[in-house]
């Protein structure tokens, strides 16, 4: 079973990279694919407040990582893709694209009437991925 988690580094991201990790562990044979979206919005931000594209990259990879390690240490083979763009296109072309079985993604907790307004990523992508996904608050 390929089983994918789109993790941006925060609370949210991480919880539900915890809850994807747990899943592929007792799941036999499943592979975990840890997917982060530098979000072409925030990545003129990000640019210009790291020194060098180095750095830009270490701040993206260091969101990454702690997912990484959380796998390895579960004993899951996992894989870290890295995608630019906008996060809930990015997502939903990727499941498509890799075949995953089930995604995992963590909510920001908007209430309903933020999300009516604004929209959120995860609300994107449970209405256009065609597999099975997983919110976790």
């Amino acid at each position: 079973m390929k089983i994918a988690v789109a993790v941006d580094g925060s609370e949210n991201g991480l919880r539900a990279a915890n809850h994807a990790v747990t899943l592929a562990k007792y799941l036999p044979e499943a592979t975990l694919d840890i997917v982060y979206v530098a979000d072409y919005d925030k990545a003129k931000d990000e640019r210009l407040l790291s020194q060098n594209a180095e750095s830009l990259a270490l701040t993206r990879e260091q969101k990454v990582h702690p997912v990484v390690e959380r796998a390895k240490s579960a004993g899951i083979q996992a894989k870290m893709t890295l995608l630019k763009g906008n996060p809930s296109q990015e997502i939903i072309k990727y499941v498509e694209k890799q075949s995953i079985d089930h995604l995992v993604i963590g909510s920001r907790g908007l209430n309903s009437f933020q999300e009516m307004i604004l929209g959120s990523v995860s609300h994107k992508v449970v209405k256009h991925a065609h597999c099975p996904v997983t919110i976790v608050k």
